[in-house]
């Protein structure tokens, strides 16, 4: 079992999208509709280094939740953000998503305070990796009216059949939990200690209620596959239906007028390879995909009927690109 950090993102744009689909939210809705600490948001105007003060200007318009699903709303990422952005929310003791939020602290209270943060950039102005999904998991906290991970077992893990995905992994399966490694200064690979960068990789066995929607499951190379090929399918397996056709359409078509990396497109939820992208590489144009902060990495490709997963659970790896080689290797074998 492997701790999938921001592969979680992809079951969170499915559980909005099913509630989108039961006419509960609209995607270019502002989330202060839900989450009323979100109106009047700011941005980061000047930042002081010296003494993390800050100053800041209005927002434009209201953040909407197709600028969370595309990374688009301005929030950015404590510990991997900007350098101002980390400061201001280590000092409001915001976390990365995967990890133990301060004791009893629900998804719901960390996000409001989050909203009295100001945002790093204008919303739907650019697109900026950030909390958008944790944002996204506590506005289906309250539409729904269930916590996160419950909502996630009934609508998503037991129809796909995906029985060993968690956000509290149960201690009778803590011994399947994978083992985390970094590297040290030669790139020896050595294990993960406690207290690298404040994050305790034995999170997903300590029992939560921020349930982040970002970066917070561990799963299967089996699960995640499942629920792959649901999208695969058009939102259909085992005889289940999650979504639409079309919904999944939506979800991996290009949402943004900018390459979010130069090369590719952005869905709602997933990085899509764009007709550029196709031709630098062997994924076909369409194929959506993501990764997680631990080593973990997806593809799915609709066009080759194909989807890649390689899990690890190293961070930083100095023998990251194995994985554009096995995928390279993968593609080459296909005779059609």
């Amino acid at each position: 079992m492997f701790r999938i950090a921001s592969q979680t993102k992809a079951i969170t744009a499915v559980s909005i999208m099913q509630l989108y689909e039961q006419g509960k939210l609209l995607l270019d809705e502002p989330v202060s509709d839900f989450i009323p600490a979100y109106k009047n948001m700011t941005v980061l105007k000047s930042f002081h280094e010296n003494d993390t003060t800050y100053t800041t200007e209005p927002a434009k318009k209201a953040i909407t939740i197709r600028d969370l699903l595309t990374h688009t709303s301005g929030l950015d990422y404590p510990g991997i953000g900007s350098a101002a952005m980390k400061a201001i929310y280590a000092k409001a003791g915001i976390i990365p998503g995967f990890g133990l939020a301060k004791k009893g602290e629900t998804l719901l209270d960390a996000m409001n305070v989050l909203a009295k943060l100001p945002l790093v950039h204008q919303p739907g102005e650019k697109w900026n990796y950030g909390l958008n999904y944790d944002l996204l998991g506590c506005l289906i906290e309250v539409i729904s009216g269930e916590p996160l991970n419950e909502y996630c077992r009934k609508n998503i893990f037991e129809p796909v059949g995906m029985k060993d995905t968690y956000f509290n992994v149960p201690e009778e399966k803590a011994t399947r939990l994978a083992t985390v490694y970094t590297e040290d200064s030669l790139h020896n690979v050595v294990l993960w200690e406690k207290s690298m960068l404040g994050v305790d990789p034995n999170y997903p066995l300590e029992k939560k209620m921020y349930f982040s929607g970002g970066a917070d499951l561990t799963s299967t190379a089996m699960d995640y596959a499942a629920f792959l090929q649901m999208l695969l399918n058009g939102g259909t397996y085992n005889g289940h239906i999650l979504l639409s056709p079309r919904t999944v359409e939506m979800m991996t078509s290009n949402q943004l007028n900018f390459s979010f990396n130069g090369e590719n497109d952005f869905g709602l939820g997933f990085e899509i390879v764009s007709t550029k992208g196709a031709a630098h590489g062997p994924r076909n144009n369409g194929s959506f995909a993501w990764g997680g902060f631990w080593g973990s990495a997806y593809w799915a490709d609709p066009k080759a009927h194909l989807i890649g997963i390689i899990m690890t659970q190293q961070t930083p790896n100095n023998h990251a690109d194995m994985m554009q080689k096995v995928q390279d290797i993968i593609y080459a074998s296909l005779k059609n």
